[in-house]
C-alpha cells in the first residue's frame, strides 16, 4: 500500500494526536483544527512516514483523518 493524498474532514477536536505522530504531514494550528501541512506529498515518499500517518489515521479519536492509497 503506498498512500497517495491524505485530508482531514470536519469534526476535528484538536487533539495533536496526528501531529505527534508525523509532524511533518500533519499540523494543528492554536486554537485550530487539524490540517496537513504544505507540501505533504513529498514527505508520503518514505515509508516510515507513510506508517505513522496510517497510525494517525487509524488512532484518531473523531475519525476525520482520511488516506487515499492505490
Amino acid at each position: 500500500m503506498t498512500i497517495r493524498r491524505v485530508w482531514i474532514e470536519e469534526g476535528c477536536i484538536s487533539c495533536n494526536l496526528c501531529e505527534d505522530l508525523a509532524a511533518e504531514v500533519f499540523e494543528v494550528p492554536a486554537g485550530g483544527e487539524s490540517r496537513t501541512r504544505k507540501g505533504y506529498e513529498r514527505q508520503l515518499e518514505n515509508l516510515d512516514t507513510q506508517e505513522r500517518v496510517q497510525e494517525a489515521a487509524d488512532s484518531c479519536p473523531v475519525e476525520v483523518i482520511q488516506v487515499e492509497d492505490d
